[in-house]
């Protein structure tokens, strides 16, 4: 297969690597929200053709130049990594035009291009430290110990690999080259090809001298007159395209390292394998790049640039949905977010990985996709979800400019939808989704908290209904889940409704004894009789807002606060194994 061959079939799979990608954005989609994927390409269309004549253009021309291109947002969050991202990013870009494609670019700028020449020689290698740096730097920081660093995952390995594998190939592969006797006589063959034997002998020792060419005939030291012959004659058949071997330094020091074993790597055998070694390398990193985090070269300036211009009041609903979909695909796996997560701290009391911001990107996906996902993933990012207080810190640091908190609210509502019930819904922590409630309609608001309620008084019910498989003591229930109820102090309680008539819960409705099933005073005393059906069924329990106005205001000093929560962690922790394991089977 020639060469031209496999460079088509490797951009060939990049384009349809790069098409298929482009096409998720507009079929795939996170939330109840849905649309068809001929409207959201014209909904699509049709705001790019409103963006561009619209005042928000210069707006995202800035964002293009400034966030995108020079990534001022990463430098604004982090010296390091953006030293790091702008070493690796500019330093191949310019190898690219300079060197893959050097014999199409450079000729348009320069008129006498040799890829021998200054400045190409040296600005090849320049640029090249540039990738070796940032390389190092991302090394670091991956290895670097930091308790808030989100874990390296396998696509994060590969990156950083196929870099640093085509880095040092093509290193080792000019190394080779500058020691070869070979190439030095081919060139000597079609260029110096009327010299006489003398003359190319004296060519020969002077590229020995000056070049780095290891010869198993000649070795210095070389006598001034025949240095001074072998400078003539690289003057007149050379020196017009082939630099001192040193201004390539870094690979001029490479071949220094070789020069003892210089002639285990000369010939075109060995030559050859380490050349189609590099250009073999290049290609997979072509072909695979749709596919791999390298993507996020072009998806993450998309990301800012669409950023910039959207949000969520304005924009049509249809666009959002597909701008969600490319900021899956836009995440680099820098951990900002979850350095910068005020609940991070959490993994270290309940180490589960999808709860981390980062860590939620990689299942996220696949749920968009429609593609199983696991009862352990779906319950685990749920409960990293509603975890989450909503202080939108991980949208500021983000560096490609992606809206997590819209993304989180959107997998929210996705997860709610299954018949999965979530627990967490009935936390304090889920009044974010009650500030947003408008976005939400009616019925698939509602269903979630009507789910885990249902799930909760169906498993305590079962202490009252005969033949059921599950129907331990109240004792079992109380001591084995952690409720530690004071018989003293709840036995002092008399119901003089001190504890409803302070409740604020209670003030919101107009018939409470309606809308909460029990009233404070009256899910004391559900609790002294062992009432546990109508107990965990209640909405009083989970409607409590926590603020101790009733246990303040008691007159017996019965803790009526801190036992609704003791309660509240029997009910979860009691139902959400259930939950689980229903979960696994249904999936």
């Amino acid at each position: 297969m020639s060469k031209a061959t496999m460079v088509y079939i490797a951009l060939l799979i990049c384009c349809a690597g790069t098409a298929f990608k482009v096409s998720t954005w507009f079929r795939y989609s996170l939330g109840s929200k849905k649309f068809t994927a001929l409207e959201r390409v014209s909904a699509a269309v049709r705001g790019i053709l409103l963006t561009v004549f619209s005042p928000k253009f210069p707006t995202l021309l800035k964002a293009f130049f400034v966030d995108a291109i020079l990534q001022g947002k990463l430098f604004r969050v982090s010296a390091r990594k953006w030293t790091a991202h702008f070493l690796i990013f500019g330093g191949f870009t310019m190898l690219l035009l300079m060197h893959a494609l050097g014999n199409y670019v450079n000729p348009l700028v320069f008129s006498n291009y040799y890829a021998t020449l200054n400045p190409f020689l040296f600005l090849r290698n320049f640029f090249g430290v540039f990738v070796i740096i940032g390389l190092a730097i991302a090394v670091y920081n991956r290895m670097h110990r930091d308790p808030n660093r989100p874990p390296t995952n396998s696509m994060d390995v590969y990156t950083i690999l196929i870099f640093a594998a085509i880095m040092v190939s093509g290193i080792f592969l000019e190394s080779v080259k500058i020691t070869s006797i070979s190439v030095f006589r081919d060139m000597t063959e079609e260029y110096a090809a009327g010299e006489e034997e003398d003359s190319l002998k004296a060519l020969e020792a002077y590229w020995v001298e000056n070049y780095g060419v290891v010869s198993p005939q000649l070795a210095g030291p070389f006598s001034p007159e025949m240095l001074a012959a072998g400078k003539a004659s690289n003057s007149a058949n050379c020196a017009q395209c082939h630099a001192p071997a040193q201004w390539a330094f870094m690979d001029y020091g490479v071949s220094r390292l070789i020069t003892p074993v210089a002639g285990w790597f000369d010939g075109a055998p060995a030559r050859s394998a380490l050349y189609y070694a590099h250009f073999l390398l290049c290609l997979l990193g072509l072909a695979y790049l749709p596919f791999s985090k390298v993507f996020h070269l072009f998806t993450s300036p998309l990301s800012i640039v669409v950023n910039s211009v959207m949000d969520r009041a304005h924009s049509d609903p249809a666009n959002l949905v597909t701008k969600q979909m490319l900021e899956l695909d836009a995440c680099t796996h820098c951990g900002m977010c979850t350095r910068h997560c005020s609940m991070a701290f959490i993994t270290s009391i309940m180490p589960k990985g999808h709860t981390l911001p980062s860590e939620r990107m990689s299942p996220l996906k696949l749920l968009a996709t429609g593609r199983p996902l696991s009862a352990r993933d779906s319950l685990v990012i749920q409960e990293g979800l509603s975890h989450c207080t909503n202080c939108t810190q991980c949208t500021i640091v983000c560096p490609v400019g992606i809206n997590l908190q819209d993304l989180w609210f959107s997998v929210r509502e996705t997860l709610l939808e299954r018949d999965v019930p979530n627990l967490q819904v009935l936390s304090p922590c889920s009044v974010y989704r009650g500030m947003r409630k408008d976005e939400i309609d009616d019925a698939c608001y509602n269903r979630p908290v009507i789910n885990a309620r249902k799930a909760i008084a169906e498993r305590f019910g079962s202490f009252h209904w005969p033949g059921t498989a599950y129907a331990p003591s109240e004792e079992k229930v109380l001591d084995t889940a952690g409720v530690h109820l004071k018989h003293s102090a709840n036995a002092a309680c008399f119901s003089c409704v001190t504890c409803t008539n302070a409740c604020p819960v209670v003030r919101t409705h107009q018939q409470p004894a309606a809308a909460l099933d029990l009233l404070p005073h009256q899910l004391m005393q559900a609790v002294k009789l062992r009432l546990w059906d109508v107990v965990f069924g209640s909405k009083m329990l989970w409607d409590c807002v926590g603020c101790y106005q009733c246990q303040e205001y008691c007159p017996m000093s019965v803790p009526i606060a801190d036992l609704i929560f003791e309660l509240r962690n029997v009910a979860v922790s009691s139902t959400a194994g259930d939950i689980s394991q229903k979960a696994q089977e249904n999936l």
